[in-house]
């Protein structure tokens, strides 16, 4: 292949580019430095590969990724590639938003690659036309279109900084954003102006054939990942995907899952209330109302496990046994929406006794829910939501990151795939690379790498020790008994020993 004048500059530019920012680095500051590490929690000898895609004798091709990886050595320079996610609305304009306005996605294309991420945005649900009213005033943008920014920055896994990503930095990143409030399972148009749409899981069917037409079509693997009602709604939609692009001719295209804090449990709230509203009602009422109001879809083979009783297929430990896709199970113990819809409302006041039994419980049942998940990443902390947050590499659990674990997932599955053609059951990863991670500690932020706490009241972020305190725990006593420093004591508690 011959390169013209041109592109050969070009190339010489990158090159020269390239050089200098590796020489920059190494002697910034008058002295020579060691590659700097990704973040200041030490995560031992762990290491990420840049993953290249290999390119297939295109130079635009090359050249992109020798851009990409130039801004990667090169933060500072002053020709910056826009690393956004640009808006595109749907082709199919009777796919709608709630409010009847066109539903859409943001897409950063990497021409050279043939990993695609599609991301599914959280936001509750409402399942009364009252409720959606009120909705529809307080958070519109998850209702409808007409005031979303033409441009959205990927953070978490779908950033574009192998800082910040170092295992899916360079997919194709797609981002739909949540506006049909059904937990992405309906499939009802609007009916008349004052009524609401739901359409949620035609909305997924609908980006994924527009992306066939940007390059998913030459895709090796499609990630559907989500968080909180997203996250449900991957599980809700995982092998729905697969069908489609099987029925459009591209069944060779790995579709994975990665669900994070949508792994919900139907259990009794802590103290029941009247169902007036999405907080207020208790999970299985909520879905039972919904799934009626949305025209809710659900998986085939779960659906032909409840029938008549499709609700159930919201719930993760119901469907997932149901699925054939692999999915990747991401789950916070203490999961603050799950205790906020079981009304477990952390204010201010130390927690009762009642409270905090029932808390510690929680932990127990969704531990005995995903025993039979083959891989997961379930960190004893309260919080809500990871894969797109900022610290989503500082957490561990058992001394492992969650980039890694999903890099041990892919490795598994690569492999499975190799030996075994079309299985999507993953092999056991190598040694020292593990993807079945639960953390054994019992009491929220038990695991010294959770994320900060706020104090709900003053705002104040509370250490770990002063967080265990206010819920009941005594650290310093305990550690004063076993002869500990505190925080030794609470590196112990994780490692369940």
């Amino acid at each position: 292949m011959e390169m013209g004048a041109g592109t050969l500059a070009l190339a010489v530019v990158v090159v020269i580019l390239l050089a200098e920012a590796v020489e920059s680095r190494r002697t910034r500051g008058g002295r020579t430095h060691s590659a700097p590490s990704y973040r200041s929690r030490s995560e031992g000898t762990e290491s990420f590969p840049l993953d290249f895609t290999p390119v297939e004798g295109n130079m635009d091709t090359l050249m992109r990724q020798v851009q990409n990886l130039a801004q990667s050595l090169y933060p500072c320079s002053a020709r910056r590639l826009d690393q956004d996610m640009k808006l595109n609305f749907l082709d199919n304009s009777t796919v709608t938003c709630n409010d009847g306005s066109p539903a859409g996605y943001y897409i950063k294309e990497s021409k050279g690659s043939r990993r695609w991420l599609v991301f599914l945005e959280g936001g509750w649900y409402c399942f009364s036309k009252e409720n959606c009213d009120s909705r529809y005033e307080t958070m519109r943008r998850l209702m409808s279109s007409s005031r979303w920014p033409s441009t959205r920055t990927g953070t978490g896994i779908l950033s574009s900084q192998p800082e910040e990503n170092p295992h899916w930095w360079n997919a194709n990143m797609v981002f739909i954003p949540y506006c049909s409030s059904d937990v992405w399972s309906g499939a009802s148009p609007q009916k008349d102006q004052n009524d609401y749409a739901f359409m949620g899981s035609l909305i997924i069917q609908e980006v994924v054939k527009e992306l066939l037409t940007k390059g998913l079509d030459n895709a090796k693997v499609l990630l559907l990942a989500g968080s909180s009602a997203g996250g449900t709604g991957v599980l809700l939609n995982v092998d729905r995907v697969a069908e489609l692009l099987k029925s459009q001719g591209h069944g060779s295209v790995q579709v994975r899952g990665l669900a994070d804090s949508g792994w919900f449990l139907d259990n009794k709230q802590y103290r029941c209330t009247e169902c007036v509203d999405t907080i207020s009602c208790a999970p299985t009422e909520a879905i039972k109302r919904g799934i009626r109001y949305w025209g809710g879809v659900v998986p085939e083979r779960c659906r032909l496990d409840h029938p008549g009783e499709e609700w159930n297929c919201f719930f993760g430990y119901k469907v997932f046994p149901t699925l054939k896709s692999p999915v990747f199970v991401v789950q916070w113990l203490f999961d603050e929406a799950q205790l906020t819809v079981d009304n477990i409302h952390l204010t201010g006041q130390p927690v009762q006794e009642g409270q905090w039994r029932y808390i510690q419980n929680l932990g127990i049942e969704l531990r005995n829910t995903l025993k039979n998940v083959p891989a997961m990443f379930a960190p004893a902390c309260l919080s809500h939501e990871v894969i797109t947050r900022n610290y989503w590499m500082d957490i561990q659990v058992k001394g492992t990151s969650l980039p890694r674990a999903l890099q041990c997932w892919d490795r598994s599955l690569f492999h499975s795939l190799r030996n075994h053609g079309n299985s999507s059951s993953p092999r056991p990863p190598p040694r020292g690379c593990p993807l079945h991670l639960i953390d054994s500690c019992p009491w929220p932020h038990c695991n010294p790498t959770c994320p900060a706490i706020r104090d709900q009241l003053t705002g104040r972020e509370m250490s770990v020790i002063q967080f265990l305190t206010h819920m009941g725990f005594d650290v310093q006593r305990m550690a004063q008994q076993q002869g500990l420093e505190p925080n030794k004591l609470l590196g112990m508690l994780n490692s369940g020993t």
